[in-house]
């Protein structure tokens, strides 16, 4: 027990952490005891303060400045010689429990408080300050700044010496005060949505008239301002006088006219195209082409193209030819997802200087959405052209049309109708959006739309456009991609260093071959990125110590089984299986081919076909049927080998839909194979479609469907003739690995694709 000098609270309650100044005298004192006093009776509890500062005030008074620090049980009181009061004091420190009770109070109140906070809208450092108490008696004594609380809950607060008790009464005291507050609330909001609409919307105007009075803003100074935005906007004479008509008409009907509205918002909009900016276009091929092979491997294609174009306008300029407004071309990029296609823009935009800008067309229906909507319409606005200039800030950007095969059309109009204008150098120099009304030049823009398969692209559309088209990568290729591109974007996503984890080249090959099968590359990345998000996982957890190498163990953990198998020798080991070759939305594939027959339940046979066919494969495989009947001696298949028997044709996988007549020579493989019992040999893949007379005719997708070969291990491949000048397209490394046989008719097929004859008898049951 110790004698401190009493300092009287009246009507006050005072915490422990908190800094008061008090008016009064303390002597030399360097401790007090603060106690509330209420009607002149003292609580027998109080803080025990320090004193941090002393201040004269005028006239003679004093001052203190005090430090609240813990409380203390008031005792017997004395008086002091200068005749103030001395009380003894129970100094009483908080506790600091751990128990879960505690630590489950404080993250309560912790969240009640911020709940007050959000109702009342109150400053973000009030939870900030919050937070950072980590003490549970001095958080619960946070509870006493609140200024809702009346005297008595604050001094029932102070009596509570038990922390866990005191972290109780602070809930329950802010809960109550977390409720009022929603009642609160809940009435003003009601009687904010009860008012009369019409008499608010009336007051604000005329609120608004008198405060643009006062500054000076009324229709001629807002008219004044729109003029001078169109003087600055650098537009073409035919679009400065569109822009001044309608000025002159929101000035004539004057702010209040609900028309007003309409017209400042179409002005807002002529101004915001960026008439006469441009960027500072970049014309050195050299350059540009450095750019390109930094961000993509391979796509020589698309590079050579870019390079060319920019060649030729460094000419045009360097000669002082010029430009010619219908001279421009669209490229358009058609490949299998994954290939880069949709980043090869932004690459093209960095290596010509220019702004770029993407506009998604994939399920758009609206024509609207293209060309805007006429300005009748409640919500007009222009369309996406317009809206992608805007955002370029320029009228030459880049702007990649993506997805451009996915657009549809319904009652709302044809939006693939609409691009015809937009994508044809003859016509977009004069181009005219529905909503502004006016010409606008889009030569200067550099179109490049993509597109995962042309047959999907209308074929007016499609006559406007340059088609690159995107085969695919090798294994060799993606490899590449991997080292270069893929892992070092990987690791940092990851969270990881370079140098941290390594994966050998030998394992990157593993994991192309066995665990994809793609043209591109997004599931490459995919399946690198869980590899190294396990790595991660390690590192994070202590169970490894970087740096790490990936091992085929570590894959297998990561990925799971292996998904892909070159299974061409085992599913063609049998008489009557062949492996064709094929071009998919994803790219090229391998598909198999398998006949049998079976007793007919009628004495003229059939056949049967499944594996979801359309129409062109159903037809392929009739003309195979016929021409192996026709040609059944030659074939040496005996003549009665169809008497009461069905032919039945299948195509795996079953849940695909599968089309086209390039599957021909395959169906005719695999009949007659089956019918001289002669397997397929495996490493033969085949493409071409058939006539009845036995020719073999071309075929599109070559390069996709021999990188497809090359991925299931076959090491020949068997063309039509006429697609012999395709080869020139394969990359080198595939042609050196790989074997083309170029044939004209069915007979040099079978000859190349059959084992040799054996003495194997056909079983026809």
């Amino acid at each position: 027990m110790v004698s401190l000098r009493l300092v009287p609270l009246d009507d006050m309650v005072v915490f422990p952490g908190m800094s008061i100044t008090l008016a009064t005298a303390v002597g030399k004192d360097e401790r007090v005891v603060l106690v509330p006093r209420h009607e002149q009776d003292f609580a027998e509890i109080g803080v025990v303060a320090t004193v941090t500062d002393r201040v004269k005030l005028p006239g003679g008074g004093q001052a203190v400045s005090v430090d609240a620090e813990h409380r203390a049980l008031v005792g017997a009181a004395q008086t002091g010689a200068d005749g103030d009061l001395f009380v003894e004091v129970d100094e009483r420190p908080d506790d600091v429990p751990t128990d879960g009770r505690t630590r489950e109070l404080q993250r309560e109140y912790r969240a009640v408080v911020e709940e007050i906070l959000e109702v009342r809208g109150a400053d973000h450092r009030i939870a900030e300050w919050l937070r950072a108490i980590s003490e549970p008696g001095a958080l619960a004594d946070s509870c006493g700044y609140s200024p809702d609380l009346d005297y008595q809950s604050r001094l029932s607060l102070l009596r509570t010496l038990d922390v866990t008790e005191r972290l109780e009464l602070a809930v329950s005291l802010q809960r109550e005060r977390l409720a009022e507050l929603q009642i609160r609330k809940r009435i003003r909001d009601d009687v904010q949505e009860g008012a009369d609409k019409q008499q608010r919307d009336y007051f604000l105007r005329k609120q608004m008239e008198s405060i643009r009075k006062e500054l000076g803003e009324d229709d001629g100074s807002v008219a004044d301002e729109y003029r001078k935005k169109i003087e600055a906007a650098d537009m073409p004479e035919a679009v400065q006088e569109q822009a001044l008509k309608e000025l002159a008409r929101l000035e004539r009907m004057g702010d209040q006219s609900g028309e007003s509205s309409m017209i400042r918002s179409y002005l807002d909009w002529l101004i915001a195209v960026p008439w006469g900016k441009r960027s500072e276009e970049k014309l050195d091929p050299v350059a540009a082409r450095e750019v390109l092979d930094a961000d993509h491997e391979g796509l020589e294609d698309v590079k050579d193209r870019i390079t060319e174009y920019l060649a030729v306008r460094k000419l045009r300029q360097e000669r002082g030819i010029e430009a010619d407004p219908r001279s421009g071309a669209i490229l358009t990029l058609i490949g299998p997802p994954g290939t880069g296609k949709t980043s090869v823009g932004e690459s093209i935009a960095r290596a010509t200087g220019r702004e770029f800008v993407r506009m998604s067309l994939g399920g758009v229906r609206d024509e609207a959405e293209i060309r805007g909507h006429r300005r009748t319409y409640i919500g007009a606005l222009p369309g996406r052209l317009v809206r992608a200039l805007r955002d370029a800030g320029t009228m030459n950007p880049v702007i990649l049309l993506d997805e451009v095969d996915k657009v549809g059309a319904d009652w709302r109009g044809d939006p693939s109708s609409a691009l015809l204008e937009v994508l044809d150098p003859a016509q977009n120099h004069s181009f005219r959006d529905h909503y502004l009304d006016v010409e606008l030049d889009l030569s200067q823009v550099l179109f490049i739309a993509t597109a995962n398969q042309a047959d999907t692209i209308p074929g007016p559309l499609l006559d406007r456009m340059e088609v690159i088209t995107f085969d695919g990568y090798t294994s060799a290729e993606k490899l590449a991609i991997a080292k270069g591109y893929l892992l070092p974007r990987q690791l940092e996503r990851n969270g990881l260093r370079e140098g941290e984890v390594t994966i050998p080249d030998e394992l990157l090959v593993a994991i192309i071959s066995e665990y994809t099968r793609e043209a591109g590359v997004r599931n490459l990345e995919r399946e690198l990125s869980k590899v190294l998000r396990k790595t991660a996982t390690g590192i994070a957890s202590g169970k490894r110590e970087a740096p790490v190498t990936i091992d085929l163990d570590a894959v297998r953990d990561a990925l799971g089984r292996q998904r892909f198998f070159q299974e061409s020798a085992a599913r063609t080991a049998v008489p009557g299986v062949a492996t064709g070759l094929a071009v998919t939305g994803a790219g090229g594939d391998v598909l198999f081919v398998e006949a049998t027959t079976m007793k007919a339940q009628t004495p003229n046979g059939g056949l049967e076909l499944t594996g979801q066919l359309g129409d062109v494969m159903k037809e392929s495989a009739r003309i195979a049927l016929s021409y192996v009947r026709a040609h059944a001696p030659e074939l040496g298949i005996p003549e009665d080998a169809f008497d009461g028997r069905v032919v039945h044709i299948h195509v795996p996988a079953g849940a695909t839909p599968k089309d086209g007549p390039s599957a021909g020579v395959t169906m005719l493989t695999a009949l007659v194979s089956l019918l001289t019992g002669r397997p397929v040999k495996h490493t033969v893949g085949m493409t071409g479609e058939i006539t009845l007379q036995g020719r073999v005719l071309p075929i599109g997708g070559l390069k996709q469907k021999s990188l497809a070969a090359h991925a299931a291990g076959l090491t020949d491949v068997v063309l039509p003739e006429r697609n012999r000048g395709d080869l020139d397209k394969i990359p080198e490394d595939i042609r050196e690995q790989m074997q083309f046989h170029p044939v004209m008719t069915v007979a040099e097929v079978l000859d190349l694709a059959l084992e040799p004859v054996r003495d194997v008898s056909l079983s026809q049951g």
